[in-house]
């Protein structure tokens, strides 16, 4: 007895009953399969993940209304206990969305949900009974609402502000259905903070958006950056500009139209010869028809680190939308130089004029341009700084190990 009583005592002893006390089940619930990574939110979900599967057992449940990745299984599996993926069909896509429409349900809820698809969920949910549900983003939240475990939202962004950012530059047949998704993306994401335990969110100017008198409550988890991955390549540089993303995505469609339309025509005249690779998956017609003999659309890429290596500049004049830009993430990671929006630049509380660059008027964006292409050792130094700020600011480990304390409380 006195030996078990020492043994107890032991430190080693206590901390292993410490990790015990804290292992977890977490059953994530997302809209997409996390992998590939070519999205925001499939990028933010799959390292939560990664990071969580360290100290948890991970249940993953993710909705698939597409073709998925020969890899997708195999790479999500290395992190998980369990996998199971829910296939919403195109027909049950657009049977869901005109019924929607007579609801008061926002059509970005209704895209994502159906009975048969949550009789899934629940029973999945019976069978591994969780010590908690990690939800990602509204658009999956009517899955879980009312089920008595302790449970987490992402909002991630904060959809209703994107949708108005939208309204203003949308074609006037388009204006009265953003008009009432705008309405009910509020209500819906005022309601749904009520519905969670814990609520969290990508950046603090995001968290101020949403619709709640409580929203100070929300923790802020930022991106990471994978640095070991994103890092600096000597290669030659074929480009004199970068843009990337979901090219399919309505905030990528517009910038790269306000980039070739507005910001080149004000730089072409001191630079003729200058040159612009728009890279990335899905891009949309509107985008297809910018491709000239001096912007080259290149559609899906295998790894965008190339895109990043082979320009002097990378460029993200977001006009709309809302959230952290991994985009700008990885480029400063790799040591590229970035010119951004005011509207991208909130997110990331870093320094104008010394990590990055922010311009307003496509006269800005040209001179920004202008003056990182004729003084290289400027443009060294917001490469070097904005690298150093994403080091020190942008951790994927560190944000996750945020969720980690809220949901064991520690």
């Amino acid at each position: 007895m006195l030996f078990i009583n020492n043994f107890r005592n032991n430190p080693v002893f206590s901390y292993f009953c410490l990790l015990q006390a804290i292992f977890m089940r977490l059953f994530f619930i997302l809209p997409r399969v996390p992998y590939p990574t070519e999205k925001g939110d499939k990028l933010r979900a799959f390292h939560q993940i990664k990071q969580l599967s360290k100290h948890h057992e991970i249940i993953l449940c993710a909705l698939n209304d597409g073709d998925l990745h020969e890899d997708a299984i195999p790479v999500l599996k290395k992190y998980v206990k369990a996998l199971h993926i829910i296939p919403i069909p195109k027909i049950s896509i657009a049977f869901n969305l005109i019924k929607t429409l007579f609801s008061r349900k926002p059509l970005q809820v209704g895209y994502f949900y159906n009975k048969s698809s949550a009789a899934k969920v629940h029973k999945l949910i019976n069978e591994y009974k969780p010590d908690h549900i990690f939800c990602q983003l509204i658009r999956v939240a009517e899955y879980v609402i009312g089920i008595p475990i302790p449970k987490t939202l992402d909002y991630q962004d904060v959809f209703s502000k994107g949708v108005e950012r939208r309204i203003d530059t949308s074609p006037f047949y388009l204006k009265p259905f953003l008009r009432i998704e705008y309405n009910r993306l509020l209500r819906y994401e005022h309601d749904a903070f009520e519905a969670f335990d814990n609520k969290i969110i990508i950046s603090a100017p995001d968290r101020d958006l949403i619709p709640h008198p409580r929203r100070g409550e929300i923790v802020v988890v930022a991106n990471g950056v994978d640095t070991d991955f994103f890092k600096p390549t000597e290669t030659q540089k074929d480009y004199d500009l970068v843009f990337t993303g979901n090219m399919g995505y309505p905030p990528n469609i517009k910038s790269a139209e306000f980039l070739v339309n507005e910001i080149l025509p004000q730089v072409f005249p001191h630079k003729p010869g200058l040159n612009l690779l728009i890279a990335g998956a899905n891009p949309h017609l509107r985008v297809m028809v910018l491709k000239s003999s001096q912007v080259n659309v290149s559609g899906w890429v295998p790894d965008m680190r190339d895109c990043y290596a082979r320009a002097r500049i990378f460029i993200a004049p977001m006009q709309i939308g809302t959230g952290l830009q991994n985009k700008l993430l990885e480029a400063m990671a790799m040591k590229i130089p970035c010119i951004t929006s005011p509207l991208a630049f909130q997110a990331l509380n870093a320094r104008d004029g010394e990590d990055i660059l922010v311009a307003q008027t496509p006269q800005e964006y040209a001179a920004h341009i202008m003056m990182l292409l004729n003084n290289p050792e400027k443009a060294n130094e917001i490469a070097q700084n904005g690298y150093d700020f994403v080091h020190r600011n942008f951790n994927w480990e560190t944000e996750t190990e945020k969720i980690n304390k809220l949901i064991t409380k520690q």
